[in-house]
């Protein structure tokens, strides 16, 4: 089948496969196809996986264990397929991801995917800057590793990271709920301006470019000297020159594109109620409400 034919895969922004639901992934594979439920319709589609039909499966996770110890990547290699990874690593937050590998692990993970598919295949996302108050404690965010794991990044080439601030949900006020003590704070456009710059200075001393996840507003209102780009998750575009196939470069209509969502077309094979996430991040839209 031509190129031009070709699909992107997307697993996935609705669950983390890497870390939860690698064999059954595999399943499909083996059979050639998905068959998933779009969550807002409901109506159900037949998405191919196979090498003639996929030209990229990217793959979004925050815990790849699983996914290295199982050498999936290799078995998805020598049967055809090229690899992408959004690679969400944050600081150390017992409270906002409470079932997370330590840090140190999470930057091995890195470093295995690096060395085994390369720099240039990995997003490296830091993602969501996050404040919170617990007991009417001074003002916290999740900021304070970023540094560190930027000094890990730029050791191992990454070139890209991506970023943005905790959305408000009402999933989330009502998981807050439940948490007495605990409250999620949302910071003004000007400090935004100012944490991001901070960043970008930081990163720009490493060699990594920052790209910001659904924040037209924030991306509008930063200073003329700032060149945050606007992130494409699913950068199709990229694909193009990492593995040299041919692919739609519309933007995904499926996305927040009113937001500023850049990611390119792709088919998301997850599902939130058949593959809930386990993880129990604590700002995630994805995880139930009551957990």
């Amino acid at each position: 089948m031509p190129d031009h034919q070709k699909i992107v895969i997307s697993a996935s922004r609705r669950t983390d496969i890497p870390c939860y639901y690698m064999d059954w992934f595999m399943d499909q594979i083996e059979k050639g196809y998905f068959e998933v439920t779009n969550p807002f319709s409901h109506t159900v589609s037949t998405v191919p996986a196979t090498p003639d039909r996929v030209a990229v499966i990217v793959f979004w996770s925050k815990n790849f264990a699983p996914f290295i110890s199982g050498n999936y990547g290799d078995i998805l290699i020598k049967k055809g397929f090229n690899l992408f990874f959004n690679f969400t690593v944050n600081s150390e937050s017992s409270i906002l991801e409470p079932r997370m590998p330590p840090l140190r692990e999470r930057l091995e993970q890195v470093k295995t995917l690096c060395t085994a598919f390369h720099p240039d295949s990995i997003n490296w996302r830091f993602d969501p800057i996050t404040f919170f108050q617990l007991n009417n404690s001074p003002l916290q965010n999740n900021l304070n590793h970023f540094d560190r794991i930027a000094d890990k990044m730029a050791d191992l080439e990454i070139s890209r990271c991506i970023t943005s601030f905790m959305d408000d949900y009402p999933k989330i006020r009502k998981r807050t709920k439940k948490r007495p003590g605990f409250s999620f704070c949302y910071p003004s456009m000007d400090t935004k301006v100012t944490i991001i710059t901070k960043m970008e200075e930081r990163l720009d001393e490493r060699n990594i470019t920052l790209y910001a996840c659904c924040e037209k507003d924030l991306l509008k209102a930063l200073p003329d000297s700032s060149h945050i780009k606007p992130s494409s998750c699913i950068p199709n575009d990229l694909f193009v020159k990492l593995f040299g196939c041919t692919l739609s470069l519309r933007k995904d209509s499926g996305q927040r594109i009113h937001l500023g969502c850049g990611c390119k077309t792709s088919r998301d094979i997850g599902s939130y109620r058949l593959h809930p996430c386990h993880n129990r991040c604590l700002y995630c839209y994805a995880n139930p409400a009551a957990m």
